[in-house]
């Protein structure tokens, strides 16, 4: 079993150690190669995985509503907290909430359970991604203008991907492996990029880091097991949503907090703390994947 947690885990920090040597030294421009990420290689990823016939979606979804609920619920759950210890609730939430499916959620399943978990990590991906950008920016400001999230590149490949995918429409396999193509740019460069970023660390706020890399973690496993028993996820689906359950913050809430003005340092800190605290955590939640639910998925 550790053979296989530490071929799951290496390739990914090998890939965001390389993101952080390389930000070390050359210093590149993380913010354009996001965009370009963000605009066109993840579209293409979560189209193609949503218009290919051989996903039944219709499968996925009870995971993509308690995937949902998770994120919703992790807020909600840590609201008490927030309160008694007099944190921001806007600058702290987010991260607990919105978590790194992306960055390191997608390459961990596909690393751990090959090509058959990669519909289930892009459902995932896609729940976080449109609650982020929709409550997401409520939160942070309320009067943000729906057309602002309709005309994202991502919510667009959801759309024109999930209408193909339920109407049935067959695409050209000479299309379908162009798309794959740009997609699978999508997956090492967000491993990259989080490499860079691990080099904005800010430790002036370590306490609240380390809370969070406490919290986000622990919130989302809580709600994870009554909803795997709720909505009868076994196999491939509920070693998603533990995974899922377990990811840390994503990189993004730093970003939306930097545009926003929203305490950027300290969400920095919750980010990027979260993110080291995975090197303890990740291990633990394969080790529990792999004994409990990888015998369904065999």
């Amino acid at each position: 079993m550790t053979a296989k947690i530490l071929a799951t885990l290496l390739p990914v920090f090998l890939i965001a150690g390389c993101g952080t040597l390389y930000g070390r030294f050359r210093a590149p421009d993380i913010r354009s190669i996001n965009t370009l990420n963000m605009e066109l290689f993840v579209p293409m990823l979560v189209f193609v995985v949503l218009a290919d016939g051989q996903a039944p979606l219709e499968e996925y979804a009870g995971l993509a509503v308690a995937g949902a609920v998770i994120v919703i619920g992790s807020g909600v759950l840590l609201w008490p907290v927030v309160k008694w210890l007099k944190l921001s609730p806007k600058t702290f939430l987010p991260p607990m909430m919105f978590n790194n499916s992306g960055n390191m959620g997608v390459p961990l399943l596909l690393l751990a359970f090959g090509e058959a978990a990669l519909p289930a990590a892009v459902v995932l991906f896609i729940v976080e991604m449109l609650l982020h950008f929709s409550l997401g920016l409520y939160l942070l400001s309320p009067h943000t203008p729906l057309w602002r999230i309709l005309r994202m590149p991502i919510m667009l490949a959801s759309v024109a991907g999930l209408a193909i995918n339920l109407l049935g429409i067959s695409l050209p396999a000479w299309l379908l492996e162009a798309l794959h193509m740009l997609g699978g740019v999508c997956i090492p460069l967000l491993l990259f990029a989080l490499g860079v970023r691990m080099l904005d660390i800010d430790f002036g706020d370590w306490k609240t880091g380390i809370l969070g890399a406490v919290l986000c973690p622990l919130s989302g496993l809580v709600l994870a097991v009554p909803l795997i028993w709720l909505f009868e996820l076994s196999g491939l689906q509920a070693a998603a949503l533990w995974v899922f359950a377990a990811l840390p913050p994503a990189v993004l809430n730093y970003l939306v907090a930097e545009q926003y003005r929203q305490e950027p340092q300290k969400v920095a800190s919750l980010v990027l703390i979260g993110n080291l605290g995975s090197l303890l955590v990740m291990p633990v939640v394969l080790a529990l994947v792999f004994t409990h639910v990888h015998a369904g998925v065999s």
